[in-house]
Formats: structure tokens, sequence, C-alpha cells
């Protein structure tokens, strides 16, 4: 017996996912990290209002999540001024990609992204059969110059565009990011990814204008709030862009204890605000190890430090590669010359002890 072909697209796909997880890795090695600082997770956790709302949904987790999201995506047009139409909740940043790419990507579309960028929406790219075109970063940064060029050069469908950055941690000030958006081409839609936003110093988000066809912003509660595992993100468009998700997605894939997390989250900005100040704290620690050890960490808005190793992407592997050994996860760019370069997630005090004896272990190694 045979089994039926895949379509050509997909057969010419490889069969991976974009990030290796931490937990492969620990069950390669055999042994458990000391430091999980790899992923940008928040070690800080959810607000313990989420903990118990999300507790007391488990016992009503026998039922489906409302597939409308109702409650969360209200309280989410309350919070930020707009009407529920303008926000889309899906299954964190990375479904929400994979939706939009859906409705807006077929075999050949011209898609723009930097080269390096998050990988994730690469990937849902490639299985829609879109033309990825990369421009490089410009001094450690997005350069939304280059983008918008590339975009009317090849007439590209979407342009991805995260503010602040990863895997780099850089950001663009507010009235750049507004000067992109009011220069994206007719008949393209700019994704502009806000993940990290909620660490950003002020001034870095543009106001929100929900009147805007030309572009999607995306929000997390993976990031500052501490709710990766929970996968849970929102889209905020105008109406028409925010309705055109209902045709594509997968309405039952948020579930109730997800959704109640999510709220409870959202109505606790003191506890955000906590965070908040223990990963700027975080960042200096880590900023302050790097120094130590002769390494330069650049500024960074979110809950993470690009340090940059000072050499090419061998030795950066090499540094990292050290750390893993010792029990520290963490990860790096992939794209020259920002894989000169180890990025380092904030964490607790007790973290980045276990770095600061590590690290100068990891550069002898090294060499």
């Amino acid at each position: 017996m045979t089994s039926p072909p895949l379509t050509p697209l997909a057969d010419s796909l490889p069969a991976s996912v974009p990030f290796v997880g931490p937990e492969a890795l620990e069950r390669a090695s055999g042994t458990i990290f000391k430091a999980r600082l790899g992923a940008n997770e928040s070690v800080f956790g959810p607000s313990p209002k989420a903990i118990a709302a999300m507790a007391k949904a488990a016992s009503e987790v026998w039922q489906y999540g409302d597939p409308e999201s109702h409650g969360l995506r209200h309280a989410l047009a309350a919070h930020h001024s707009v009407t529920p139409e303008n926000i889309m909740v899906g299954e964190g940043i990375d479904g929400l990609l994979g939706y939009l790419v859906r409705l807006y990507v077929e075999q050949g579309t011209a898609v723009v992204t930097s080269a390096g960028a998050y990988p994730t929406f690469n990937y849902h790219v490639a299985g829609f059969g879109g033309e990825l075109h990369m421009v490089p970063y410009r001094d450690d940064h997005e350069d939304p110059d280059a983008l918008l060029a590339m975009a009317k050069e090849t007439n590209a469908r979407l342009i991805y565009f995260a503010n602040p950055d990863n895997p780099m941690g850089s950001w663009h000030d507010a009235v750049a990011v507004q000067r992109m958006i009011d220069a994206v081409p007719d008949d393209c839609l700019l994704i502009l990814d806000e993940a990290y936003i909620e660490l950003a110093p002020d001034g870095t988000a543009p106001a929100l204008d929900m009147n805007n066809p030309n572009v999607v912003r995306m929000r997390t509660f993976s990031k500052g709030h501490g709710m990766a595992g929970a996968r849970v993100g929102y889209a905020l468009g105008e109406a028409e862009n925010i309705r055109a998700f209902n045709k594509i997605r997968n309405h039952f894939g948020m579930s109730r204890i997800s959704q109640a997390g999510a709220l409870a989250a959202l109505n606790d900005q003191d506890y955000l605000s906590d965070v908040c100040t223990k990963v700027a704290a975080s960042r200096d620690r880590i900023a302050e190890i790097a120094r130590e050890n002769g390494l330069t960490p650049l500024p960074s808005a979110t809950n993470f430090v690009t340090v940059d190793c000072g050499k090419d992407g061998d030795y950066a592997r090499k540094v990292l590669a050290g750390l893993l050994a010792q029990g520290i996860f963490v990860r790096m760019p992939f794209v020259a010359p920002q894989d000169r370069a180890i990025r380092v997630s904030c964490g607790t005090p007790a973290d980045m002890d276990l770095l600061a004896d590590a690290l100068p272990q990891a550069l002898k190694a090294a060499g």
C-alpha cells in the first residue's frame, strides 16, 4: 500500500521547526538546564491573579473556549480605546502570523522581511509558497527605509517589521515607525510585530490608528505578562482586515484556561509594571556581566540582551556551546554579521549569578 502524495509545495519543504526547543536540547544532552535564558520567556511568571483565574478555569476545561474570545476582546478594546471589531485574539503571534500569511500569500507572492529577523514568519511564508525578499540590518537595527524600498521594487503584498526587534533587542522611536507606516505602498500590508512593546521605553509605539488598512499590529501575553505557554496573542487593525481572520482561523483555537488567564493578567497592570522593573534590573546585570568579561552588550528594549562577542559567528557559536555545556541555555542571531553575538534572556538574580560564573569559562573554552 502507498500513501497519497503530498502536494508539490509541501513535498518541497523541510520537515523542521524554526527553533530547537530547550526541552529537545535537554533530551539530547541528558541533563536539565540550570538557567533557562534562551527563549525570551519571563522567568518572573504571570500575575498571581492570572494563575488563580487559570486554576479556576481548569475545572471548566470540559467546555470549549469561547470561539469569539468575547470577554478578552472587549477588555482589550477598552484597554486600548478601540472597538472590539479592531481586535482578533489568536494562538500567540505565531498563530496570527500564520493566518495573515494564509490570507494574503499564494504561490509566488512577494513578501519582504529583514535577513535574520523572526524566522517563524518566514516559515509561514514558505509554507504557502510565497517568495521572500530580505534586506540586511543597518547598525544592528531593522531598516525601515530598505524594507519599504524592497516592497516597492518587488510589489510586495506583506512587509514584516518588528519593533522592538528580536534577535537584536534594538528599536526605533514612534516617529520613525509612524513615518514607515505612512509610506507603506498601496495594496501592501505592514505587519508590525510589537511583542516586546510593554518592555520598551515610552515613545516607542506610535498612536493606534484603526482606520489605516495598510497596517496590522501584533501584541502578545507571552513576554511582559509571562504567559508564553498559554499561547495568547492579538492583532490590532482596521475592522475589515480583522474581520478577514474569521474566514480561515481555527475558531476553537483558544482554550478557556488561556482566555481566563489573559483577561486576569490584563486587569493586573501593577504586576506588569513590577515585572518591567525586574526586567530592567536584569538587563543591567547582563550588561554588567558582559562588560566584566570584555564583551559589548547592545542596548535593549526587550526582555533580553544581545551581547557582541567581538569576533565572528564561529567564535560566538563556541561561546554559546560553552554556556550550554555548563547548563546555561542561551541562543544567538543566526545571520551574519549579527551572528557575532549571543542573546541572553533576562532572569532572576540567581540566574544572573549562574551566568556570571559560566561566561568566563565559556570564553576560555572558545579560545
